[in-house]
């Protein structure tokens, strides 16, 4: 008697270990990773605009924090989430025209998407620190 319950060999789901990593999906978890960080960062700006309207003795507080190395780091980041999330967006805003979707288009996109957050993020730190007069 053969046995009934034999096991069926059944595909396997697609997940993350599946795939070949490839720059899209590499950025797709990026633009999923800066909008937490953008969470975060939004946080951080709203606690610096709470202390500005407790008095002076609570805004140094923060400044002290905001000019910090660390301070630094995080609002660089912050910088850098919000330009990637933007172009990540557009990005997205592209294909929701239906254009872009070509390999070349996809890979294309990706990369300047990650060139163009890079590049505005030194940009805007450098007009930033060039309009307060360098570092402080």
């Amino acid at each position: 008697m053969a046995d009934s319950k034999a096991t069926v060999e059944r595909p396997l789901s697609p997940h993350l270990f599946i795939y070949k990593p490839m720059l899209t999906m590499l950025m797709s978890i990026a633009h999923r990773i800066t909008g937490i960080a953008l969470y975060f960062g939004t946080l951080l700006i709203a606690w610096w605009l709470l202390t500005a309207a407790s008095g002076p003795n609570a805004f140094a507080g923060i400044g002290a924090f905001m000019n910090s190395v660390l301070g630094r780091i995080v609002l660089f980041g912050y910088t850098w989430a919000l330009m990637h999330h933007m172009l990540g967006g557009i990005r997205h805003l592209i294909w929701d025209t239906g254009h872009g979707f070509g390999p070349h288009e996809r890979e294309w996109l990706a990369v300047a998407t990650v060139v163009g957050s890079v590049s505005l993020t030194i940009v805007i730190w450098i007009v930033g620190y060039l309009y307060v007069g360098g570092p402080h």
